[in-house]
């Protein structure tokens, strides 16, 4: 094998090793497996939030949407990153302290009436809800891993999606979401030193940002406008639809597990310190490595999706690529686990409650799971970016406004409730036939349409509870 190949084998190894050793912790039931005994400090969870949020969408597809958007592509990142911030200061303490009060291993239990009662057809509408979409976002992570791998060794696409759901399944089997927590802290480390060190060979072969910018007119003057061409609605209506993906994580199971696993609601304003600490110069090192590439691989006959693994093979020494290879698979995995964990607790704890009694048979719903999520990663034809915006609007979109108001103690029946995820999926789908989404993000008209649902359905509340 080259020095690439000993480099990625050997960190990703170290990742398993991780993964396997939470084994010591652990206790064979069914909330340890899934929330970690609702005992993580805080500097994990704000890593392992951090890593499970930034995977194969920033390394693989924000970097292939900044190929071809340019600096234009800086409105997504942070304006996502602010929308995100809006929700860690207003929201996840409250979800901590809502679930400390109604005690729940599951998402979906949150959107229920009652979250004791598990028949609930809330409850079962949620679960498939987070059961397809996160099934569709996972896949698009393995696939995003093996794209990556494709590049750099060759191998073909099934290989490397294949080795992704097998490493995640091992030491999910191992330590379930307490093991998912302890790899993702140690994969952020990782995923950031592969955007630095591609960032410092950016800067060494193309110059500062000044004459970064200078290179990107020169090679297309488009990549230099702040505001993407044909935007139907202009630029703000652009960047608040970004906002308002950020806002999307109140929908996304695999990220609010991680609040729920924390020991204290009292410990979220120390796990928004370290996510922000690393999210921040993170977003904007992945745009601008993605600028940088977009410069030196100009005229390369190449998927927009695989230039980070290209530019690290032509750019940095063997070793450092083997590093990076393992990051850009670090964040894929760290994102996969999270989601096939959820996946398998809406099933064994939602759909299926009485098969989800059993310690056992909820790691055999992984497993289901894990062999489902690699099917559809194998035959997914759609890029990653598409992928993971779409699999994000709707999770947000339809679970996302529910549980904001089940946590605030608004009153909201069952009715109002399931007509607000319907109208919000209809949006969703509407408003990408219409062929909106690039010049307005979805997820943006999607809550505001559900929102206006919830008001119209107000004066009925009570009735309906």
């Amino acid at each position: 094998m080259s020095v690439t190949a000993y480099s990625f084998v050997a960190v990703l190894m170290v990742f398993l090793a991780i993964g396997v050793s939470s084994i010591r912790k652990k206790h064979s039931d069914v909330n340890d497996y899934l929330t970690a005994g609702y005992s993580t400090a805080p500097w994990l969870i704000g890593l392992s939030s951090v890593a499970t949020n930034n995977s194969g969408y920033m390394f693989i597809g924000l970097v292939g949407y900044t190929w071809m958007a340019g600096v234009s592509a800086f409105c997504v990142a942070l304006g996502w990153l602010f929308g995100d911030w809006l929700v860690w200061c207003g929201f996840h303490q409250r979800l901590r302290r809502y679930s400390e009060a109604h005690p729940v291993n599951t998402i979906p239990a949150l959107t229920a009436l009652d979250p004791a009662t598990q028949s609930s057809p809330l409850r079962l509408v949620s679960a498939v809800i987070t059961l397809v979409f996160l099934a569709v976002y996972a896949a698009a992570q393995l696939k995003a891993g093996s794209k990556a791998l494709n590049v750099m060794f060759s191998w073909p696409e099934w290989l490397g999606a294949l080795l992704g759901a097998a490493v995640v399944l091992l030491y999910s089997f191992a330590g379930g979401i307490r093991a998912s927590i302890w790899t993702d802290a140690a994969q952020s480390f990782v995923m950031l030193f592969g955007m630095i060190a591609l960032f410092v060979a950016g800067l060494l072969a193309v110059g500062w940002p000044w004459e970064l910018a200078a290179a990107l007119e020169s090679v297309d003057p488009t990549l230099v406008h702040w505001s993407p061409d044909g935007l139907l609605f202009g630029l703000v209506p652009f960047i608040l639809g970004w906002v308002a993906a950020g806002i999307g994580a109140i929908g996304q199971p695999h990220i609010l597990v991680r609040t729920i696993a924390l020991r204290s609601p009292d410990d979220v304003p120390a796990a928004r310190r370290v996510y922000f600490a690393w999210y921040l110069p993170f977003a904007v090192l992945t745009v601008t490595v993605g600028l940088y590439a977009r410069v030196l691989l100009d005229g390369e006959l190449i998927d927009p999706e695989l230039t980070l693994p290209l530019m690290a093979e032509l750019y940095l020494p063997e070793i450092l690529t083997g590093m990076v290879l393992a990051a850009i698979f670090a964040a894929t995995l760290s994102t996969a686990d999270s989601m096939l964990l959820s996946c398998s607790a809406a099933i064994s704890q939602d759909l299926i409650p009485r098969f989800g009694q059993s310690y056992v048979r909820t790691k055999v719903g992984t497993l289901g799971i894990t062999v489902l999520v690699l099917a559809i990663a194998l035959s997914a034809p759609a890029n990653v970016f598409t992928l993971v915006v779409f699999a994000w609007s709707s999770l947000g979109g339809t679970l996302g406004p529910v549980i904001l108001l089940r946590i605030m103690h608004a009153p909201l029946g069952r009715p109002t409730a399931l007509t607000m995820m319907a109208s919000g999926m209809a949006t969703l789908i509407i408003w990408q036939l219409l062929g909106y989404s690039d010049s307005l993000y979805e997820l943006l008209p999607a809550l505001a349409v559900s929102f206006l649902v919830y008001g119209l359905m107000y004066p009925f509340q009570h009735k309906e509870a």
